[in-house]
C-alpha cells in the first residue's frame, strides 16, 4: 500500500520528477528566512520586502488552486510566505507607529 502511494506521488504531474515539485520546494527557502528573521529586530525589516514576500505569496496561492494539476505543495509554500510577511509588517508597522504613541504616553 505505501508503495503505490509513493508510485503515485512519483508519477504525479506535480510530483519529484517535474519542475512543478522542485520550484515549490526550494522556495520554503525564503519562508523559513522569514521565520528566522522573527527575532530580527524590527527596525531592521523593510517593507519592500515584506509587502513582495505577502503579495507574492496571495497571488501565487490563487494561482495554485486554478492550475492544472492542482499543486499543493506551491499553494502550501506562498500561503506560508503571504503569513509570514503579514507578520513582518505586522510587527514593523506597530514598531514605526504605535511604540512612540505607547512611550510618550508612558512617560506622562
Amino acid at each position: 500500500m505505501a508503495t503505490s502511494k509513493l508510485q503515485a506521488l512519483w508519477n504525479h504531474p506535480a510530483g519529484p520528477k517535474t519542475i512543478h515539485f522542485w520550484a515549490p520546494t526550494f522556495k520554503w527557502g525564503i519562508s523559513i528566512a522569514n521565520i528566522v528573521d522573527f527575532s530580527k529586530p524590527p527596525e531592521k525589516l523593510s517593507y519592500p520586502q515584506q509587502v513582495a514576500v505577502t503579495c507574492t505569496g496571495i497571488v501565487w496561492s490563487r494561482y495554485s488552486t486554478v492550475i492544472t494539476p492542482k499543486n499543493w505543495n506551491l499553494f502550501s509554500v506562498n500561503v506560508a510566505m503571504a503569513g509570514t510577511g503579514m507578520y513582518q509588517l505586522a510587527r514593523k508597522i506597530q514598531h514605526d507607529y504605535f511604540s512612540e504613541t505607547e512611550a510618550a504616553v508612558a512617560k506622562e
